[in-house]
């Protein structure tokens, strides 16, 4: 270490291309109390944003980016994740003889996007934690990390795809950011780092929060990850904070150490669903984009807006 930062590690593109990432971990156990009452019986990861649940936007884009398989970290009550990944015969027998084509359809799509694995986080011990309890099941390989409460559009380049070319070309961690203003930098993971070319960062450093006028930039750490399988052991060797929690960007802050992690600006929209305003546009939004229900919304949005008496 040089003072308060990382001594930076030399990034060399690989000769090859890193193997392909196939795994994606969604940490799914949280309560939700910032959706409370909606997220009281509901897990908050199955609101719905105009025609599915939040968390099938992020297996979408997992498939979308060539993964296959995803490990939920679910909890008690969190059930219905699990249910709606999984086939439902009785459900499709009933659509397919009443001739509904297009919710048959729906139905077997959200079946077929990946192989589903679901292990259990008995007590909220930190987002690190969530993490640590899938290596059991992707091993000792690079994976993909979605926080489910982020729908991320990338368009027809989906943001994880962004990342995981980046680690394909280094074979290292690689995280999502976004340029946030500079009076909401403390409400994020920020991070101080070099530009090594267009939108693409080595980290020297992560500030959990900063003090307003104290954030090393404005650069700030959004829901996708691509991790290399390291990040176990220095997770293993993170001492718990607040509430006995095992923090991810601790577990990637004693990464650097080890291995050069880089930053992609990505290319996107991102639609934050944990908070009720976020998770209103995004309904609104992705609804005005839809070629179907778009036209509609519009008109029904205008005349929302209209002059009332």
């Amino acid at each position: 270490m040089v003072g308060d930062h990382v001594a930076l590690i030399d990034l060399v593109p690989l000769d090859a291309p890193a193997p392909a990432v196939k795994v994606a971990v969604f940490p799914s156990a949280g309560l939700g109390t910032r959706m409370l009452p909606a997220s009281k019986a509901i897990p908050k990861e199955m609101l719905t944003v105009v025609d599915r649940p939040v968390i099938q936007y992020g297996v979408e884009e997992a498939a979308a980016s060539g993964i296959d398989q995803v490990v939920l970290v679910t909890a008690a009550g969190k059930g219905a994740i699990e249910d709606h990944f999984d086939a439902n015969h009785g459900l499709e027998a009933a659509l397919e003889a009443k001739g509904n084509a297009a919710g048959l359809d729906a139905v077997r799509r959200a079946a077929s996007l990946a192989s589903i694995v679901s292990v259990r986080q008995a007590r909220a011990l930190g987002l690190g934690h969530a993490i640590l309890l899938a290596e059991a099941v992707v091993g000792p390989q690079a994976f993909a990390v979605f926080l489910p409460d982020d729908i991320m559009d990338g368009g027809d380049d989906p943001v994880m795809a962004q990342l995981l070319r980046v680690h394909a070309r280094f074979g290292c961690s690689v995280i999502a950011v976004e340029r946030v203003p500079d009076d909401q930098t403390s409400r994020y993971g920020i991070l101080d780092v070099i530009p090594v070319s267009d939108r693409l960062f080595q980290i020297r450093h992560m500030v959990e929060k900063p003090a307003l006028g104290t954030a090393p930039s404005n650069l700030a750490i959004m829901g996708r990850y691509v991790l290399t399988p390291r990040i176990f052991e220095a997770l293993r060797a993170t001492r718990p904070g607040a509430g006995g929690e095992i923090q991810l960007t601790d577990g990637i802050r004693a990464l650097l150490d080890r291995e050069p992690v880089l930053a992609l600006e990505y290319v996107g929209r991102r639609y934050d669903c944990g908070t009720l305003l976020g998770f209103l546009r995004a309904n609104v939004e992705l609804a005005l984009r839809d070629p179907e229900l778009g036209p509609s919304v519009r008109a029904m949005v205008n005349d929302a807006l209209g002059p009332r008496d």
